[in-house]
C-alpha cells in the first residue's frame, strides 16, 4: 500500500515563542559588555500569578534581557518599582562557567515600555 503525502504529513502547525508580560521592576537594570563586544541590559520583574492555589499571593520573578539599542536605552531608564509592559520571547542562554557549561532561561525583550 502506498502512503500518500497527505496521509503521512503532520497537521500544519504554527509554533510561536511569544511572551507578553506586565509587572513590577524588582532589580536595577545593569548593562554588561560581553566578550563578543555585544551589550545587554539585564533586570528582573515580578509578575502576579493569575491563578493562586490558596489565599496567599503568589508571584514569579523573571529575568529580562534587552539586546537591541532601543530596548537597552529604555531599560536603563527603569527604576525599581516601575511598572512595565514587555513583549518578547523566552530564550535559553549558555556560557562557559568555571564548573563547566551553564545555562539559564530569560525573556528577551523586543518591546519595552513603562506603564
Amino acid at each position: 500500500m502506498k502512503v500518500t503525502e497527505k496521509e503521512n504529513s503532520a497537521p500544519l502547525r504554527n509554533p510561536r515563542n511569544e511572551v507578553f508580560l506586565e509587572g513590577r521592576v524588582s532589580s536595577v537594570p545593569v548593562e554588561h559588555e560581553l566578550p563578543s563586544g555585544d551589550f545587554v541590559v539585564e533586570f528582573r520583574i515580578v509578575v502576579d500569578r493569575s491563578v493562586s492555589r490558596g489565599p496567599k499571593r503568589e508571584v514569579d520573578t523573571l529575568d529580562i534581557a534587552a539586546w537591541s539599542a532601543r530596548s537597552r536605552k529604555r531599560a536603563l531608564l527603569l527604576k525599581v518599582d516601575d511598572w512595565v509592559s514587555i513583549e518578547g520571547a523566552v530564550r535559553r542562554r549558555f556560557w562557559k562557567a568555571p564548573s563547566g557549561l551553564a545555562s539559564r532561561w530569560q525573556v528577551e525583550a523586543s518591546q519595552l515600555r513603562r506603564l
